[in-house]
């Protein structure tokens, strides 16, 4: 095998397989009713079901955009998915494909710009730009225009991710050093460091009721967020504190890129690797 595709039960701090393939898949999003998770390989975006035993993956239809990244992610009305795309234009473009949409529907107009978040009234999108060499977090409306900058420089923004109640934005920087987890209000105000423990921490992502953050953890002197990697999976409080490590376990890049909760906030979904 080569990817795992399992479930971490928060109560009973177990993880079970959900299905196993020869094959590289990458970044598990919850559907809003809880009936399938969508996940990504080779380029395109396929559904996988929960209710059965025997799971297979039933491919998403995303028309003319075949060339996805792990960069993807249901609105909080389960109409709607956002995807980051290269087919193109050669660098990643961020769409959104609606239900009935004969088409994907582009959304940022500059690139390369990677999907995370998307806000809980449904109205605007967070991603990460990289703008001559500068990793930044931006937001835009559902309907394209004007990107807005929210972060400047600072060492390099990535990750962003709405809290339940739209009042904070989670992502990772390394503007003190390593990757470390921050949160902002969504007009860029309000910046806190949210750990300082001598990980380099990535991808953070709130629990459906706001009370807990998941994010990985990868060995201090890791750079970047490469797959097939020694990681961990930690869990702490929404404002830093009572930080738990969860499990360890080889994964990394494709593993939890993208908000990965059940919509009842009981498990979340992950990835695990297995060497090549």
């Amino acid at each position: 095998m080569r990817s795992s595709v399992e479930i971490y039960d928060i109560a009973t701090h177990e993880c079970e397989v959900v299905w196993q393939t020869e094959d590289l898949v990458e970044a598990p999003n919850w559907s809003r009713d809880g009936d399938f998770l969508v996940i990504n390989g080779d380029g395109l975006l396929y559904a996988l079901p929960l209710d059965e035993d025997d799971p297979e993956p039933e491919l998403i239809d995303t028309g003319f955009a075949v060339r996805l990244n792990n960069d993807h992610g249901l609105s909080p009305d389960g109409a709607s998915i956002a995807f980051s795309d290269k087919t193109l234009f050669g660098k990643s473009c961020i769409y959104i494909l609606g239900d009935g949409d004969e088409a994907p529907r582009q959304v940022t107009a500059n690139m390369p710009s990677y999907w995370h978040g998307w806000s809980p009234d449904g109205k605007e999108l967070a991603y990460c730009g990289i703008r001559n060499d500068q990793f930044d977090i931006y937001t835009i409306s559902v309907n394209g225009g004007a990107e807005r900058r929210l972060t400047s420089g600072e060492g390099r923004n990535d990750g962003p991710d709405y809290s339940p109640d739209g009042q904070w934005i989670y992502f990772n920087s390394s503007r003190t050093g390593l990757m470390q987890i921050w949160r902002m209000h969504p007009d860029g105000t309000g910046l806190e460091q949210l750990t300082s423990d001598g990980y380099g921490d990535w991808f953070p992502h709130p629990s459906p009721d706001g009370s807990k953050v998941l994010f990985l953890s990868y060995d201090a002197d890791v750079f970047d967020h490469p797959r097939d990697k020694t990681v961990r999976l930690r869990l702490m409080d929404a404002d830093g504190g009572n930080v738990e490590t969860l499990f360890e376990f080889f994964g990394g890049q494709g593993s939890i890129n993208v908000p990965n909760w059940s919509p009842d906030g009981s498990a979340f979904a992950f990835v695990r690797y297995f060497p090549e």
